[in-house]
């Protein structure tokens, strides 16, 4: 097999990580947006941002590390390799029910100042810790535990 096949897949889920990343970012800014303009001058948005960047980076380094690792090495292992393998079929589903769910919690949370800093949280959370174990991708050892 081809390196350059497996090489495209580990890219093509990279730019997937990415994604997820740069939109819960910007999703997590526009609640909290949202959040100090029915509220201005409060502390808890800045509170959302320190809370969900903590629970991130913890949820990086002991989930989201070990889910890329074990991505890379069944990308290896794949014999036929093709880019839209770059993610197993049920992590599209998952991804599509998040996504849902995720635009769900979003459209409720409107003109509800704790709702927007929970959902806020959540975004930013996750935004966190998928920027924080995309380092992964990019490294040549996918082995270690």
């Amino acid at each position: 097999m081809s390196d350059g096949s497996s090489n495209r897949a580990k890219i093509a889920a990279a730019l997937i990580w990415y994604a997820g990343g740069m939109a819960l970012t910007l999703k997590g800014w526009s609640l909290l947006t949202e959040a100090d303009r029915l509220q201005p001058e409060q502390i808890w948005p800045w509170l959302a941002v320190a809370a969900g960047v903590t629970a991130g980076g913890i949820q990086a380094q002991f989930l989201f590390v070990r889910s890329c690792r074990k991505n890379l090495e069944r990308i290896d292992a794949l014999e036929h390799r093709r880019v839209w393998q770059c993610f197993r079929p049920r992590f599209f589903i998952f991804l599509l029910a998040m996504v849902t769910a995720r635009a769900m919690l979003s459209r409720t949370a409107h003109n509800n100042y704790l709702f927007l800093i929970g959902v806020a949280v959540l975004d930013v959370s996750i935004a966190t810790a998928l920027f924080g174990s995309s380092h992964i991708f990019w490294g040549s050892d996918t082995s270690r535990e």
